[in-house]
Formats: structure tokens, sequence, C-alpha cells
């Protein structure tokens, strides 16, 4: 998936899923799961330690970069991240980490979302009308922003299910027993659900006029 040209500005497109969850440790992860993406099928993990240290993990420099210069870490790790799926278990692993987890039973956001046709939500101005309420409705949430370098971006959801049997290792560190993301994650203007879930989205980032 390359990027989008509409009325002379460059949009790129990421289609997949993201999911977020907190840790007895008190360290947070947000995976990335994009099967369509400009960078190809990626997995990328962004990491926030109990005492704020912020680590991405990205598998291709091209990657890193282009996250880095959207989202703000203290440190940014190039290795290999892989994903797999089997039945309702996801497992991503890369050198210094393992997680897996199993997809749960719908939120009731997510019903609520299924019901949005999916030519509306992926709209801006449905993301742009949703975002005060995603704001009451899901600390730390935002459904649209401005991200670094100025990119402006949004986030359409179509569907949001609860994590269950979540084991997370990083670093050799065994990080706990799954916990809410609280405190919000502190990578970009939003965080993701307090409560440990995976949303399937489109996530759209405005690069500006293009020439």
């Amino acid at each position: 998936m390359g990027p989008e040209r509409r009325r002379s500005r460059t949009f790129l497109v990421f289609d997949g899923a993201i999911a977020g969850f907190g840790t007895a440790s008190g360290t947070r992860l947000v995976i990335g799961m994009w099967p369509r993406s400009p960078f190809g099928s990626v997995t990328d993990v962004m990491i926030e330690r109990g005492d704020g240290h912020r680590i991405l993990l990205a598998p291709t420099q091209e990657l890193a970069d282009f996250i880095a210069a959207t989202y703000t870490f203290d440190e940014v790790r190039v290795t290999p991240v892989r994903r797999g799926l089997e039945g309702r278990r996801w497992d991503v692993v890369a050198p210094e980490l393992a997680v897996a987890f199993r997809v749960g039973r719908r939120a009731p956001l997510g019903t609520a979302l299924q019901l949005v046709p999916r030519t509306l939500s992926r709209t801006r101005w449905w993301t742009s009308a949703i975002d005060p309420v995603a704001r009451v409705a899901l600390s730390g949430v935002r459904t649209r922003g401005t991200a670094g370098g100025g990119r402006r971006e949004w986030y359409s959801a179509t569907d949001l299910h609860r994590l269950e049997g979540v084991s997370a290792n990083f670093d050799g560190e065994d990080l706990g027993e799954i916990r809410p993301v609280d405190p919000p994650v502190h990578f970009g203007f939003g965080s993701t659900p307090p409560e440990p879930a995976i949303t399937r989205l489109r996530t759209t980032i405005d690069l500006g006029r293009a020439g």
C-alpha cells in the first residue's frame, strides 16, 4: 500500500490492528500489526517503562526513521519483529521481546463500531466528529491530532476486542500480569484505550502537499 495523493496532498495509510496493554511491572506496550502499509507487511512495538522511558522496536531502518519522526522516543532499536497468528492467539517476537495474547470477546465499543458503515468510519470528518466523545469515554484516546513534524493524523477504528492470556518478556524480564494502560502512554498526541484491547483500524497520515 503506497502513498495516496489527493488534491496535491500525500497521505500514508496503515491498515491493520493495534494491541495495547499494561503489565504489573509498570511497563506498557502498544503493538502495531500492519499487513498493509507503505513499508509492506510490518509490525512495530512501542514500549513505555514505568519510569517513562520510551522505546521503539522496528524491523527496518526506514520504518524506524519514519515512526521516530512521527512520535517521540528515548531509544530506537532496529531489530527483527515478527508476528504470528494461530486461531485467536497472536505471538509477537523480537530478539529482546516475546509477547503472546489471545483475542477475547468483543467489547461494547467494538459492537458500536461495527454498526458504522466502513465508508463512513474512514472519512476524516467522521473521525473529527467522534474525537470529543473518545476523549471522554476512553481516557487518553484521540482519533485525530498533530503528530511529529506537524503531520496530521487520524485513526478510523472499526472493531475492538478485549485481550486475554497475555504474557510478555522484554530484555530478559518477565513483565508480569496484564494491567490497564495506566498511566496513558506518551508517544504522541493520544494513547491506546485504558482497557487491554486490540483495535482494528486504519491510520492515515497527512504528509502535506506533494511536490
